[in-house]
């Protein structure tokens, strides 16, 4: 029987900068949770040994036994220090320690040890999980900047039934990252102009990089280092101004959205028809309303005009080119077309 090649030991730059998402609880309520139960036991031992002070004697000889010497007695026995200053003397007493006292003792080591020991092996815990996600993981969608941008881009990704886990967003921003995280995200810390940043998503085998930085001089950057990691990616960037949307498709961006212009165009355009941008925020939802959506044309619409679909068409991509509607050149649809056309996202709203 032939021996399974072993994967390579998982980089511990990957570790520090890949985070898989937490699902069920993150690590600072467990801890509290564990402390919690450490302090629950702590205090139900001192109180058992303050109801049952007659049978413990002090060998300082300090008189009786107060609830601070039963905290004491509690601290030091649950600890396993032990320091016999004050011990049960009575079979009582001695019965109670047997009973009660040491199933505590067991219960405060093993949250102790057990805590530990989760934070000793969360590090090679995480490298299993960042393991098996970088050998299965093709095709993902990478995401830089998680800023309004790049939230909205995730909604919209999500809302089209993309998996959380094949969404790796990138940031320095730790408070944003944890928010992605908190949605089920991959993220990765670090600055994406860093090619060793963007390897650690998976951009050479991710099928989409999304940009959205605040700065346009950062998108160009994280353009040119994305483009030349991943040369077959679609790359699909944001930028501020319009007088930068060359930079970003000379170095590399197969698409650019021109984020202030499209808002100052909807805004003039709200002054006057201000019901055509409902209509344009409803086809840009995709789980409300109306969506615009793309899909294969079917083999009984082949040599058909787009027009003449039930489907309102709006274009057609053709050998990776899009066509208006209108165009003479895709008057007769043929097989491997692709449709963009509007989509039912969600039953009309009822008067």
């Amino acid at each position: 029987m032939r021996d399974r090649p072993r994967r390579p030991p998982v980089d511990p730059q990957v570790i520090g900068a890949l985070r898989m998402p937490d699902r069920i609880e993150g690590p600072l309520v467990a801890l509290l949770k564990r402390l919690a139960v450490a302090l629950g036991a702590l205090f139900a031992a001192a109180l058992i040994v303050y109801i049952g002070r007659d049978g413990y004697v002090d060998n300082n000889g300090e008189g009786p036994i107060s609830f601070n010497d039963a905290l004491y007695y509690a601290t030091v026995s649950l600890s396993t220090t032990g320091y016999g200053d004050i011990v049960p003397f009575t079979a009582t007493a001695r019965l109670l320690t047997t009973l009660v006292i040491t199933p505590l003792r067991l219960l405060f080591l093993i949250v102790l040890v057990g805590t530990t020991v989760e934070l000793l092996t969360e590090r090679s815990r995480q490298s299993v999980r960042i393991q098996r996600w970088r050998s299965r993981v093709r095709d993902h969608t990478v995401i830089v900047g998680y800023g309004t941008k790049g939230r909205a881009a995730v909604e919209t990704l999500l809302g089209d039934g993309v998996e959380p886990e094949r969404i790796v967003v990138v940031d320095t921003d730790r408070t944003q990252l944890d928010a992605a995280s908190a949605l089920g995200l991959v993220t990765v810390t670090g600055n994406a102009t860093r090619s060793a940043v963007l390897r650690i998503a998976g951009a050479h085998q991710a099928s989409a990089i999304i940009i959205a930085t605040n700065r346009d001089d950062t998108a160009v950057l994280v353009t040119l280092t994305a483009r030349e990691l991943a040369p077959k990616t679609r790359i699909v960037a944001a930028v501020r101004e319009s007088e930068n949307v060359h930079l970003l498709r000379q170095s590399g961006a197969d698409s650019v959205i021109v984020s202030a212009e499209t808002a100052g165009r909807l805004l003039g355009v709200a002054t006057r028809t201000p019901s055509v941008v409902e209509v344009v925020e409803d086809l840009l939802t995709p789980d409300a309303g109306f969506a615009i959506s793309e899909r294969p044309v079917e083999a009984d619409e082949v040599g058909g005009s787009p027009r003449h679909l039930a489907d309102i068409v709006l274009g057609v991509v053709r050998n990776e080119k899009l066509h208006r509607v209108d165009a003479s050149a895709v008057d007769a649809l043929e097989r491997g077309d692709r449709l963009l056309y509007v989509r039912k996202a969600s039953p009309p709203d009822e008067d």
